[in-house]
């Protein structure tokens, strides 16, 4: 079975067992805000719904969209003047729609490793090590559910942690997303390790291509934050560093870019696609 302790993975031989056990309080309320951000939630049905705030001179196919979800979830709905919605909504964009919700569920490493442990095909997990732009993360999260990753975990420090918005900057992928906090992200990497997965950071500089690389089989990718890239400990608990082959003279790519292309050529192989 590939994700058991005692499986080979591509090879790797299982070391130790052991694990952190993890846990994050996510009974807070929040306001999330944007068409996409509330529908999407709605759908997901993993937060709980105080109420629905709808500007009062707006009235179109997205907010009986949500409307009407809202209806069916049994979720009410309030209208109130622009000036009450941005004050809600803070410096976001709330596009006239707004909600009153409780705060993401995000699990902790534990869980992850325990979800592993039951898998019978490979696994594909993202980490995003000290990525502190809402904006990256949501475009990071939003490429991963596209890509086909199974797991993304986030240190739950030094980071843009799953919020409003960067359930915002995703276009509401978040509310769909398997997002895991882990307290050290160089112990969870070695917990992998452990279950057959082979580690890779991106990074630019590196002697290895991402083209070059095999990105099937269990893996984990490792996306290093915007200004620092992968810290000393992350880069060094890693299997390979790899780095995006550049054609000009710029030596890196923003984050989620990057991640991205990273994800999609991960996915390309493990398809069993041709370039």
């Amino acid at each position: 079975m590939a994700g058991k302790p005692d499986s080979q993975g591509r090879g790797r031989t299982p070391r130790g067992q052991g694990r952190k056990s993890e846990n994050r309080n996510s009974g807070d309320k929040e306001i999330l805000y944007g068409y996409h951000s509330v529908f999407e939630a709605l759908k997901a049905g993993r937060r709980k719904f105080e109420s629905i705030m709808v500007h009062e001179n707006r009235s179109d196919k997205r907010v009986q969209a949500v409307a009407d979800l809202a209806g069916e979830k049994r979720v009410p709905i309030q209208t109130l003047a622009g000036g009450e919605l941005d004050r809600l909504a803070g410096l976001g964009r709330h596009q006239g729609i707004a909600a009153r919700a409780s705060s993401f569920p995000v699990q902790p490493a534990s869980t992850l490793l325990t979800q592993i442990e039951t898998r019978t095909d490979p696994f594909f997990a993202l980490i995003l090590e000290s990525i502190e732009d809402p904006q990256n993360t949501g475009a990071l999260i939003r490429t991963a559910l596209c890509a086909g990753v199974d797991y993304i975990v986030m240190p739950k420090d030094r980071c843009a942690l799953p919020s409003a918005g960067v359930s915002r900057s995703s276009a509401g992928a978040m509310e769909h997303a398997p997002i895991f906090l882990t307290t050290n992200i160089s112990v969870l990497i070695r917990d992998l390790q452990k279950y057959g997965a082979w580690v890779s950071g991106l990074d630019a500089g590196a002697d290895k291509g991402l083209f070059e690389a095999d990105l099937t089989g269990n893996l984990v990718l490792v996306v290093g934050g915007e200004h620092t890239g992968l810290r000393p400990g992350v880069r060094k608990a890693c299997d390979f560093i790899l780095s995006i082959p550049m054609e000009t003279h710029i030596t890196s790519l923003n984050a989620s870019v990057a991640g991205g292309i990273a994800m999609f050529e991960a996915r390309r192989q493990r398809l069993g696609l041709n370039a």
